[in-house]
């Protein structure tokens, strides 16, 4: 299945077409249509096949499809992500910026054991991811 056969915004699709992906790992074909339907799923599936992607497409849909309604206070995102290692957490976010290239959406990602003033700073902005 295609990502553009699903009912994604033209701003997901062109962060999916920028990094080349135009059809999609069995795990995404089965669970992308669930989680837009606005269902809850769990999906397990070896490393590499999408997962990651997967939720991120659902989540950036939403977000582009319900807009925050007035002011948006400062480090309280509209979707957190919880990761177990510093290392995922990481390559969430990148995954997360290179998806939603074109979309206007923010991503941030704290974690342990770094600069804490930095990421404090990276919460004074709204932020959506």
């Amino acid at each position: 299945m295609r990502f553009d056969e699903l009912d994604l915004e033209d701003e997901i699709l062109d962060g999916l077409d920028d990094m080349n992906f135009q059809e999609m790992t069995p795990v995404q074909e089965h669970t992308i249509p669930v989680i837009l339907e606005g269902r809850d799923i769990i999906g397990c599936a070896q490393t590499g096949t999408g997962k990651t992607a997967a939720f991120l497409l659902a989540t950036f849909t939403r977000f582009l499809n319900n807009p925050p309604e007035g002011d948006r206070k400062p480090g309280r995102p509209r979707s957190l992500v919880l990761a177990p290692t510093r290392e995922l957490a990481m390559q969430i976010h990148k995954d997360a910026e290179a998806l939603g290239v074109f979309t206007g959406l923010t991503s941030v990602v704290v974690f342990g054991g770094m600069d804490h003033e930095k990421q404090r700073r990276s919460l004074r902005q709204p932020v959506d991811l």
